[in-house]
């Protein structure tokens, strides 16, 4: 597969997965009314798949490194596509329900994978721009998600909005699958050598209690301020799992990834900044509409330059890192976006709103192109996938963290002051950034030997004994 293909894959599982998610917000009063369900049956059409991803995301990874990213997401994006051709022809609510946790699982598949093929595909010091191409997708889709989905539902009800779906999960994910499978001996960027454990036995029980533990925690998170059985599950689940991984031969989660201290800082760092952004987003609604009695659609148009700096952020972003380094990058766009929450936390009217939401989406962006490259570059190859699963990982939980903040903080009467202990949330994350790696002094080198003529060995190669054949690459 070459480059341009994989990088199109790529972009269009993580633009599938952002589009449905939030077009699907938008629907869910009409599937409500049409299908005579419950506040808390809906409800559980977003909460199912929510858990079935975040039980899965690390262990999809890890099946990625071992079978082939390609592989794993190819059948991802077909099985994603057939739940939601089933979604389409449900007759009530529970279907919608199982057939949403099916989603669940087969996203859960693909979006590890859309990175490890970035990872496998581009030699490191070439992954800024794929990234923040797929970043700058994410975006457009997460904004063109409410309107489409909103629109859909209108004129032809909430069925027609998983149709959407359909076409690019059937061609991407054919053309997945299309290549035929060879064994190649395991090597991988650069000459790296794939890791026994990518090679070796699955680790089962270890993928089950993190599976368990994650699904609880996230479980527990959408549930706040109620507390249930979730909670000490999540609890029980992770000290079970941490015990096993030191005594794994082969853990789950394999030390050359959550050994880095800069993998650890960009990951705790996403989770910050998601919950950040979500969690103002979703005080500033109330703020909006309840406190300054604007109607949704002025809301939205408020908040309209948010995605559109998160967008522009991403091609920024790349040459930011180029330039300045993942630390000074990072470091600046938290700042900003925490700058962004204080603004509206203090805004009287529309122009300030759309300040803060601006600074907020440029932060964003960055932050979120920035850790990202991190996570990935740092990876070895042979852990690539379960590098993706790990940022796709802070990724949901980082959100669902921040939506339950700020609904507690917002049930005590609270206000603005959610947007202002978000922010500060985001500040007292600044020292992480010290472990994130700075600009190199060899930027200009590589600029160079980029240019240069010398053919590169070793891209765009799955790796591992049950990698494919991807044939002539383009170099």
């Amino acid at each position: 597969m070459r480059r341009p293909l994989t990088l199109a894959s790529s972009v269009a599982g993580a633009a599938i997965v952002a589009l449905d998610g939030t077009a699907l917000t938008v629907a869910q009063p009409t599937l409500r009314h049409d299908l005579h369900a419950s506040v808390a049956q809906v409800q559980w059409t977003g909460t199912g798949y929510l858990v079935a991803v975040a039980a899965l995301l690390v262990f999809a990874g890890r099946l990625g490194d071992r079978y082939g990213h390609r592989r794993v997401f190819g059948i991802g994006m077909l099985g994603f596509g057939a739940a939601s051709a089933g979604i389409v022809a449900a007759p009530d609510v529970r279907w919608v329900i199982g057939l949403r946790v099916a989603q669940g699982v087969f996203g859960a598949l693909l979006q590890p994978a859309t990175l490890g093929m970035l990872r496998t595909a581009y030699p490191p010091d070439r992954l800024r721009t794929p990234i923040a191409v797929r970043t700058a997708a994410i975006g457009v889709a997460a904004a063109a998600g409410p309107v489409v989905g909103g629109a859909l539902a209108t004129e032809f009800g909430w069925r027609s909005v998983f149709l959407l779906n359909l076409a690019p999960t059937l061609l991407f994910g054919a053309l997945a699958l299309a290549s035929r499978e060879k064994r190649r001996p395991a090597t991988g960027t650069s000459g790296e050598k794939a890791r026994p454990s990518a090679a070796g036995p699955l680790d089962l029980p270890g993928a089950l209690l993190l599976g368990t533990s994650l699904a609880c925690l996230v479980h527990t998170l959408v549930t706040l301020p109620h507390l249930t059985w979730s909670a000490p599950a999540a609890l029980l689940a992770g000290a079970a799992f941490v015990r096993h991984e030191r005594r794994a031969p082969a853990p789950t989660l394999p030390a050359d990834v959550i050994g880095s201290p800069a993998v650890g800082a960009a990951l705790l760092l996403l989770v910050t900044v998601s919950a950040a952004l979500n969690g103002g987003l979703f005080a500033c609604v109330y703020v909006l509409q309840d406190g300054l009695g604007l109607t949704p659609l002025h809301s939205a148009l408020l908040a309209l330059p948010l995605p559109v700096l998160l967008i522009g952020a991403a091609p920024v972003s790349a040459v930011l890192l180029r330039r300045a380094g993942a630390r000074a990058t990072v470091t600046g766009a938290t700042v900003l976006l925490a700058a962004g929450l204080l603004v509206l936390a203090a805004a009287p009217g529309p122009v300030l709103f759309c300040a803060g939401f601006a600074l907020v989406g440029a932060g964003f962006g960055t932050v979120m192109v920035a850790a990202t490259h991190v996570v990935v570059r740092r990876a070895p190859v042979a852990s690539a996938g379960v590098a993706g699963g790990l940022q796709q990982t802070a990724m949901n939980v980082g959100p669902a963290l921040g939506v339950a903040a700020a609904t507690v903080l917002m049930g005590t009467g609270a206000g603005r002051s959610p947007l202002v202990l978000l922010a500060v949330a985001a500040l007292a994350a600044l020292p992480v950034c010290r472990a994130l790696p700075g600009r190199s002094p060899h930027v200009g080198a590589a600029a160079q030997a980029a240019k240069s003529d010398t053919p590169h060995t070793g891209h765009g190669r799955e790796t591992g004994p049950y990698a494919r054949s991807l044939g002539n690459d383009g170099h």
